[in-house]
């Protein structure tokens, strides 16, 4: 099974509280809700044929609840092509707190995460995808576990918040595999891991 990340960010790699001024407000940020302004008919088309192709979801605690609570509880779910995805098909979510989950077909993984995650991958061919779950996706990548990754910017600067990649953490050298951008401005870039990056002196330019 090939695992996938699908997460916005803003320009400064901002990924906290993207749905609602309230969503996520640890550390006192106070700028949520920064996607909606610039999700146009071309940008959700490519998220809903994105949840359209999983075969099964994998979450971080925290973005578990988050869709819980909203994704979880749609009324008619089958009737949206995101909540359908996510309600009808099997979700993990890492965590050592979660004791009692609420929301149908999900399996708690609370004990070596990474050996849970080859054994599913080890399975029959299919998709894993994480959406969100940043802490969770840089365990991930240490561990080589990803396949492809998803990056949806979104053109604004907030200027605080918790980064998909902070000041210091793994380093991985992506392939683009494709490209583009929505009449919003959102770009849509596919990245695959292909191991560490290569650290060299660049040439310098000779002088005329």
């Amino acid at each position: 099974m090939k695992l996938t990340t699908t997460t916005w960010l803003t320009v400064d790699g901002v990924m906290q509280g993207l749905g609602a001024p309230d969503e996520d407000r640890r550390g006192g940020f106070e700028r949520g809700g920064w996607v909606a302004a610039h999700v146009d008919d071309e940008a959700a088309a490519f998220l809903h044929r994105v949840y359209q192709r999983a075969d099964a979801f994998l979450f971080g605690r925290r973005t578990y609840e988050i869709f819980a609570g909203y994704w979880g509880v749609m009324p008619d779910p089958e009737r949206d092509p995101i909540a359908g995805p996510l309600n009808a098909r099997p979700k993990y979510v890492a965590s050592t707190t979660l004791t009692a989950p609420r929301w149908a077909n999900t399996t708690v993984l609370s004990g070596d995460v990474a050996a849970a995650v080859r054994e599913l991958k080890a399975g029959p061919a299919g998709e894993l995808q994480v959406h969100g779950s940043g802490e969770l996706i840089r365990r991930l990548l240490v561990d080589q576990l990803v396949d492809e990754m998803t990056l949806l910017t979104v053109p604004v600067i907030v200027g605080q918040g918790t980064r998909l990649f902070p000041g210091t953490g793994p380093d991985a050298a992506l392939d683009l595999v494709r490209s583009r951008s929505t009449p919003k401005g959102v770009t849509i870039q596919v990245y695959r891991p292909t191991g560490r990056p290569r650290y060299e002196t660049a040439a310098q330019t000779p002088s005329t």
